[in-house]
C-alpha cells in the first residue's frame, strides 16, 4: 500500500521538467489584458523561457480586494484570454495558502528541483518592491526580470528596491543568462511601452 500523498505533493502544477527554463508571472490579473500577455511574451523571448506559468493570486496583500471577482471566475477568464501553447495559468496559491511571493517561490523550488525559475514583474511593481513581504528574500531566491511600462520605468530603478539591488543588475544584452545564474540578480527588459493596466480597465468599467 502506498504512503498518502503530503499536502505539497497533493497540489496540481502544470507540467514541467528538469532543465527548463520557466517564467513566474503573478498577480491578480482582474481584469487581464493585453500588456500581461505582451509581457509574458517578451520575456519568453529575451530570457529563452521554455515557459511562463500565469500564477493567480487569491488576494494581493498591497491591494484593496473589495470586489474582487472570485478565483474560479477569474481563472476561466484569465485562460480564455491568454492562449498560447507555452503559458500555463494556475492557481495552485490557494490550494496552499499563499499570498504571498515568498513563500510561493520557497514551494516551487522545494516541490520542482531542477527547473530554473525567473520572476518576471512589471517595472511599476519594483517600484513597490520594498513593500513585498520578505523582499530582500525573494531576490535571494529567483534571479528577477523586470519588464518596462510607460511612466514607472522612469523611476522604478531609482526606487528602494531598484537601489539596494542596484550592483545586481546584469545588463540586458546578458539576459539569455539570467534563468542560469545564481541570485540576487536581476534584469530590466525595454521594449514594451504599454500604458494599459489592470486598476485603469477597471475603472473604464465602473465610469
Amino acid at each position: 500500500m502506498s504512503a498518502p500523498l503530503s499536502r505539497d505533493q497533493a497540489v496540481v502544477l502544470p507540467p514541467y521538467a528538469q532543465g527548463m527554463r520557466i517564467g513566474l508571472f503573478g498577480g491578480t490579473f482582474n481584469p487581464p489584458h493585453q500588456a500581461h500577455f505582451d509581457a509574458c511574451l517578451l520575456a519568453m523571448k529575451r530570457l529563452e523561457l521554455d515557459r511562463v506559468w500565469w500564477l493567480v493570486t487569491p488576494a494581493n496583500p498591497l491591494k484593496d480586494t473589495r470586489g474582487l471577482t472570485p478565483l474560479k471566475e477569474r481563472l476561466r477568464a484569465i485562460r480564455a484570454f491568454a492562449r498560447h501553447p507555452r503559458i500555463a495559468v494556475t492557481g495552485f496559491e490557494a490550494a496552499i495558502g499563499s499570498r504571498y511571493t515568498f513563500k510561493t517561490v520557497s514551494f516551487l523550488r522545494r516541490r520542482c528541483p531542477g527547473v530554473h525559475f525567473v520572476w518576471i514583474m512589471g517595472a511599476d511593481n519594483l517600484r513597490s518592491f520594498h513593500r513585498w513581504q520578505k523582499w530582500r528574500g525573494i531576490a535571494n531566491l529567483v534571479p528577477i526580470a523586470v519588464v518596462d511600462r510607460v511612466g514607472p520605468s522612469l523611476y522604478a530603478t531609482a526606487g528602494t528596491a531598484g537601489q539596494a539591488l542596484s550592483r545586481f543588475r546584469i545588463p540586458e544584452t546578458s539576459a539569455t543568462s539570467l534563468a542560469y545564474r545564481r541570485p540576487p540578480v536581476w534584469v530590466f527588459l525595454h521594449g514594451l511601452k504599454s500604458p494599459l493596466s489592470s486598476t485603469a480597465l477597471r475603472a473604464l468599467r465602473r465610469a
